[in-house]
């Protein structure tokens, strides 16, 4: 019969099938712990990579200079009749892409707040440094180990300063960050647990010959050297996702998902947050931003794209519905484009970009930040959309505000500059 410790070490392989990070086995097997998710906050955060177009994601229609830099595919003035492909006017001078119209509605109930000209400092137009600053949250800084979500996790990020995380089981869920993604993505990578799966029906508990059994029972029944606590804690996890049967969910609300993948994930965020497991962090990624060539107008790639981007969002919205006041969705880029067109159609690497800011509790109705202006004069070393928020700005009011962090220092160290961004009250 096998040994209770050749049990421990088939269930951390058994753990590693089921996609925790090595992270989680070290506390499931030294017994440390973090704390819970308090008061049902959630954050989920969307990363458009390939640095989505702001000024035709959130256009500027209001400033002539637009329209001179993209003859050819910068987005009409908000149209006068209907039917017409303008952008969706919200405040007389920013508007959506007409492909973005089933955020209008959000707007309108004032649960959306996008910010313009924001992003980061660095001057690099590299999409991997700049994926990588805002994940790590440290602009310009390629050695720090992990992410700013991580190190959220990593601290008492719910707790008054100098207060003890709690402890015990209830202290314990597996599911507290989850990243629907093949691999941990840069922003939740660290010390900290996090669970990185491309579905939930692909979550298990996987091993061979009824191994996986006898360790559960080894985890309920074993001594406390086992910290059978948390193992426990994560077997009922897995057995709730089980049960939800994540091929039978159905959207609330009449919310319907776009069949993409994209669509899809988002689908599973909101099926984990209506399972009660404990999820505090979701993460969710959509590639397909770098317009180089013929990214079109108000029809055409970056259209196509921003379609399922939209309906995705605004789907999620309409299945989680009142637990929107709990929930902010934070979408962001690496950065933006460049302010003219170029010769194929498309747009250069650029600077500052754009962030939506998604929940029941946001200052919505207004575009938040300060608009630079597009005259020459006003760009960015001559090209692009200067920077007047950074992103770190967001991220502290985030996290701060919704998720209730007191160490902020620790998650975006050497900055000092965290001016309310005004999109939470």
């Amino acid at each position: 019969m096998s040994s209770r410790r050749t049990f421990i070490r088939s269930g951390a392989l058994a753990l590693v099938t089921m996609g925790l990070s090595p992270s989680f086995l070290r506390r499931a097997v030294y017994g440390l712990e973090l704390p819970k998710a308090a008061k049902g906050k959630v954050l989920i955060c969307l990363f458009q990579r390939g640095a989505a177009d702001a000024l035709n994601v959130l256009v500027p229609h209001g400033d002539a200079e637009y329209y001179r830099l993209r003859p050819n595919i910068g987005i009409a003035r908000p149209a006068r009749s209907a039917g017409a492909a303008g952008a969706i006017d919200l405040d007389g001078f920013f508007g959506l892409h007409p492909a973005l119209s089933p955020l209008k509605p959000l707007w309108d109930r004032g649960m959306l707040a996008p910010i313009h000209a924001v992003g980061s400092p660095s001057a690099t137009r590299s999409h991997f440094d700049a994926q990588d600053y805002m994940e790590s949250g440290t602009p310009d800084n390629k050695g720090t180990r992990d992410g700013w979500l991580n190190r959220y996790l990593a601290t008492c990020g719910t707790c008054e300063a100098g207060a003890a995380a709690p402890t015990g089981a209830a202290a314990a869920t597996p599911f507290r960050a989850v990243a629907m993604s093949a691999q941990t993505p840069r922003i939740l990578q660290g010390p900290a647990p996090a669970v990185a799966m491309t579905s939930i029906d692909a979550f298990t508990v996987r091993s061979a010959g009824g191994v996986s059994d006898r360790l559960e029972a080894l985890y309920r029944t074993g001594s406390a050297d086992l910290v059978h606590a948390t193992g426990a804690e994560t077997f009922d996890a897995v057995k709730r996702l089980r049960e939800a049967d994540p091929q039978r969910y159905a959207p609330a609300n009449g919310a319907e998902y776009p069949r993409s993948e994209f669509g899809q994930r988002l689908r599973q965020i909101a099926q984990l947050v209506k399972a009660d497991v404990g999820l505090e962090i979701a993460f969710a990624d959509v590639g397909g931003w770098d317009t180089h060539i013929n990214q079109g107008a108000a029809t055409g790639q970056l259209a196509n794209r921003l379609t399922d981007f939209g309906a995705a969002i605004a789907a999620l919205v309409t299945d989680l519905g009142d637990r929107m006041d709990d929930v902010v969705i934070l979408t962001m880029s690496e950065f933006g484009r460049m302010a003219r067109q170029n010769g194929n159609g498309g747009t250069d690497h650029g600077h500052a970009g754009s962030m939506f800011v998604i929940g029941g509790r946001v200052q919505g109705q207004r575009v938040h930040g300060r608009w630079p202006g597009l005259a020459r004069e006003q760009l960015y070393e001559g090209r692009d959309l200067a920077l007047t928020t950074d992103f770190r700005s967001v991220f502290h009011e985030v996290a701060t505000r919704h998720l209730g962090a007191r160490d902020v220092d620790v998650l975006f160290p050497g900055f000092t500059s965290a001016a309310a961004v005004g999109v939470l009250g």
